[in-house]
């Protein structure tokens, strides 16, 4: 049985937690999971890049010397592309039609697939949290280094509040500040992470009070 060991944020290990074989053990689809990701980095793009033609740029439109007589090449505006504020050639234009959708039961099964690579792989580990009353950098900072995981990428996993849309629980407040000023690491309460995130940090730190909510994925994702 896959077990994960927990800590508290000095950075000693008080016990650890136990998880079914089920769990970790579904086979994992890799080309859909694969698309879940790509899919994920299509949707983050903006699509708003636009550029003017030689139609759309304000400016004149006056020839700019007489068709015959000059021995220059013929030109027909000041707006052509050649010419300094004039239009762009082939330049990219807003694509509103580029969403990629993504199956509901996909995006569940692929976190799902993830996590529990995360879990076989030993980078997935319990934070035994007691709220921090002032935000510390040090206090993190000592604990990162005690796992050994300094300069790496790291995900903070808490619990899901009840009845809020808020990004981050009060609970979580300091806990929040005090990764501020640590490079490489973020703060994600468990509903809103996405398999990108699993998939791009190295190691992940999920609060003990959110345990249940990671059970419950695995039971019905994988």
């Amino acid at each position: 049985m896959p077990n994960l060991k927990k800590y508290n944020l000095a950075g000693q290990e008080v016990g650890e937690v136990t998880l079914e074989d089920s769990l970790t053990s579904a086979n994992k689809n890799l080309q859909m999971i694969k698309d879940y990701l790509v899919a994920i980095r299509a949707n983050a793009r903006q699509w708003s890049a636009n550029t003017k033609g030689r139609s759309e740029v304000n400016h004149t439109t006056k020839k700019p010397h007489p068709q015959k007589g000059t021995g220059n090449a013929r030109q027909g505006s000041l707006a052509a592309p050649q010419y300094k504020g004039g239009g762009r050639v082939f330049g990219p234009k807003p694509k509103f039609d580029q969403h990629v959708r993504i199956n509901k039961k996909e995006r569940k099964a692929a976190i799902c697939h993830l996590l529990a690579e995360k879990i076989k792989a030993n980078s997935l580990v319990v934070l035994s949290y007691e709220p921090i009353k002032a935000p510390k950098t040090k206090i993190v900072h000592s604990f990162l280094e005690s796992r050994n995981v300094i300069d790496k990428r790291v995900l903070f996993l808490g619990e899901n509040p009840l009845n809020t849309s808020e990004a981050t629980s009060v609970k979580y407040d300091t806990l929040v500040k005090s990764l501020q000023n640590i490079p490489k690491t973020q703060f994600k309460l468990f509903a809103n992470m996405s398999g990108y995130d699993v998939a791009v940090n190295q190691h992940i730190v999920i609060m003990e009070d959110a345990l249940e909510e990671l059970v419950m994925l695995l039971k019905t994702g994988c």
